[in-house]
């Protein structure tokens, strides 16, 4: 597949989304968000391309990166195209990023491969236990000030000028996912940024997606939500796009934080709090 073909896929799978969602009908976007938990690492371009290409797909890494686990990609596989930057010389015209310009290369999943065994990834089902302390640190290594509060005239969290309130007495699924959906506002609609801010009904939908997709990558079996992404859709394929790229990017710089914290000994008063 070539970088037209791979562009053509992408540009295909979008116009779908947005056919799907403009018809009242949600669960391919779902089926992203959950894809994008997988692949914290991939734009949303990618996970569109690798969902489009195999669904099924769990972990993905290029034909040396296996090598370097001592798996091999078995003979006749075919791979997945994702699209790459060409990171350019000194003395190449080239934006500020050092990217020249973008090309096809091909990734393929642990499924395609054989050889040693990896490593066994941390399951959560249905208590996310040290997850919620690493996002609890993740909050106020931001400078959020996080509170517990006895009632939220019926909200179960709410976020306001670099606060969090979350009610007390929820389960500890609800917990993380309630403290992931404000910690998304925090990082998408604070009002300190020059980005235009999404009509209310939007901010929550992206809040919502942002903490499906964190729940599900920590293995949380997440639900989503009962206010559905339809309203994610507002007519623009463009606006969808940048409104699913802003949950991408959120949800992986939280997941990534989330994951690359310590496996220490967690206190038990700091579980409990």
């Amino acid at each position: 597949m070539n970088r037209e073909q791979a562009e053509r896929l992408t540009k295909d799978a979008l116009d779908q989304l947005a056919v799907e969602l403009e018809g009242g009908r949600s669960k391919r976007l779902t089926d992203y968000l959950e894809t994008m938990a997988r692949f914290p690492d991939y734009s949303f371009r990618n996970v569109l391309l690798i969902a489009s290409q195999r669904p099924d797909a769990t972990r993905v890494a290029g034909f040396h990166a296996w090598r370097k686990l001592r798996r091999f990609v078995k003979k006749g596989e075919r791979g997945i195209a994702i699209i790459a930057p060409i990171v350019g010389r000194k003395d190449v015209a080239e934006d500020e990023s050092g990217i020249r310009g973008f090309r096809v290369v091909h990734v393929f999943d642990v499924a395609s491969t054989d050889g040693e065994p990896l490593p066994a990834l941390a399951k959560i089902a249905g208590d996310p236990g040290e997850a919620t302390v690493r996002l609890k640190r993740l909050v106020t290594s931001r400078g959020i000030e996080l509170r517990y509060v006895e009632d939220l005239a019926g909200a179960l969290g709410r976020s306001h000028g670099g606060k969090i309130e979350i009610v007390c007495g929820l389960s500890p699924a609800q917990e993380f996912e309630v403290l992931a959906h404000e910690l998304g506002h925090e990082i998408l609609h604070r009002r300190d940024t020059e980005e235009v801010v999404p009509p209310r009904d939007v901010r929550e939908l992206e809040a919502e997606a942002v903490a499906y997709s964190v729940a599900t990558g920590i293995g949380l079996e997440a639900k989503a939500s009962s206010l559905d992404y339809i309203g994610l859709f507002q007519g623009s394929k463009e606006l969808l796009l940048a409104s699913l790229d802003r949950i991408q990017h959120t949800a992986a710089e939280i997941l990534r934080d989330i994951h690359s914290q310590p496996c220490d000994v967690v206190p038990a008063e700091e579980l409990a709090a």
